[in-house]
């Protein structure tokens, strides 16, 4: 990655914030795992592990930030973007661990009424301590995460999250111990790996839909496609796919022109499409844009016809014999309908009448439609000044 590339800034961007999530999480761990077994709370042990899960996710992150943010190559021409989606299934994978592993142990506790303890009061404090900085290092997260349209960071962000809501469910818990009722912290846990559990199959869920190349929602799809048909040159639209890739949207649409137009205003008009897609969605990167002459839905396909060199081949013969032979700059070919339409501009000599033009125009139109594939054939003639 070049220093100072948009790519370069957007991995410093999530290393930055990954990076402040390492301490944050190291400290907040030991303090819970440590404080859990000296205050005998099972909640606050399985809360810990979470949070110590967190560190696991944090290096993924680290890692996959990296690669994925790294430049197209010619093995990955659409870039790396999809590390991002793995590592967060990854991410999923182990949430959903430690959510069974939290809920084996705290089930065996339940079962056996003679393990369980009441934990002590500074469990409380160190739940309330858990709190207050997952739920800052939530926001923050996901400040950077929407910044620089991070779904990998984004996943993260709510990792971050639902150990706010875990540690709210030990708090609830061990208060509730604390008063006397023993169970409620093997109950608490059993709770914390439900909600550990559900965030990481939704992001394996989420990533799973990417993976697939699952697009956008059919009303974004109808805002997108109705926006490129307002535009001046556009005739129709159809045809729009689009797909994820690590968090950034690529899409693909047909497009209806002028049969005739030029080849630079066709270019035009696909560029026109682009710059509307794109101030519709600013999560959008890659257009592509397939410019049609005709509905490719309902027109006869022109597949079939014989290419430019392999018509003028047969063409030449049969002008010659009229006493023409036009430069392939005066030959426009037009493949519509299933047929070849030509366009010829001709020379004229400044001694020509009108009538020997008309005339000569008919020959040529006739002796060109003996060619199967040959449908309209369009004769102009300009004026060719005598030489000085």
């Amino acid at each position: 990655m070049p220093a100072g590339s948009p790519s370069n800034a957007r991995y410093m961007e999530m290393r930055r914030v990954t990076l402040v999530g390492v301490v944050i999480n190291l400290l907040l761990s030991l303090a819970q795992l440590i404080g859990g077994v000296l205050t005998q709370s099972q909640a606050l042990i399985a809360d810990g592990a979470h949070t110590l899960s967190d560190l696991m996710s944090d290096f993924l992150v680290l890692f996959a930030a990296r690669k994925a943010n790294a430049a197209a190559d010619a093995n990955h021409p659409y870039g790396h973007g999809r590390i991002e989606t793995l590592a967060t299934v990854g991410v999923g994978l182990v949430l959903a661990g430690v959510a069974l592993g939290i809920m084996f142990s705290a089930g065996q506790r339940l079962l056996s009424p003679e393990d369980l303890v009441s934990p002590a009061p500074m469990a409380l404090a160190l739940a309330a301590l858990a709190i207050v900085s997952k739920e800052a290092l939530y926001r923050y997260t996901m400040r950077v995460a929407r910044r620089v349209r991070s779904g990998l960071l984004e996943a993260n962000a709510w990792h971050h999250r639902s150990d706010v809501a875990s540690s709210i469910v030990v708090l609830i818990g061990v208060g509730a111990a604390i008063a006397g009722l023993r169970f409620m912290d093997a109950v608490a846990a059993v709770l914390v790996a439900l909600l550990i559990g559900h965030m990481g199959l939704r992001m394996i869920w989420n990533s799973a839909h990417e993976l697939i190349d699952t697009g956008v929602e059919p009303g974004q799809q109808a805002r997108m496609l109705e926006a490129v048909r307002a535009l001046d040159g556009v005739r129709g639209a159809h045809g729009l796919r689009t797909r994820w890739m690590g968090g950034v949207l690529l899409a693909d649409i047909h497009i209806i022109v002028a049969p005739r137009i030029s080849v630079s205003e066709g270019h035009r008009i696909s560029e026109s499409v682009c710059v509307a897609l794109h101030g519709l969605d600013d999560e959008l990167g890659d257009v592509l844009v397939h410019v049609d002459p005709e509905d490719d839905q309902k027109g006869a396909p022109s597949s079939h016809l014989p290419g430019r060199a392999a018509i003028l081949e047969r063409l030449k013969p049969k002008w010659a014999a009229v006493g023409v032979r036009p430069r392939p700059e005066e030959v426009t070919l037009h493949y519509l309908d299933g047929r070849v339409s030509l366009d010829l501009e001709l020379p004229l000599n400044p001694s020509g009448s009108a009538a020997e033009a008309a005339e000569w125009a008919a020959e040529l139109t006739r002796v060109s439609r003996e060619i199967e594939e040959i449908g309209e054939v369009r004769v102009r003639f300009r004026y060719r000044a005598p030489p000085t």
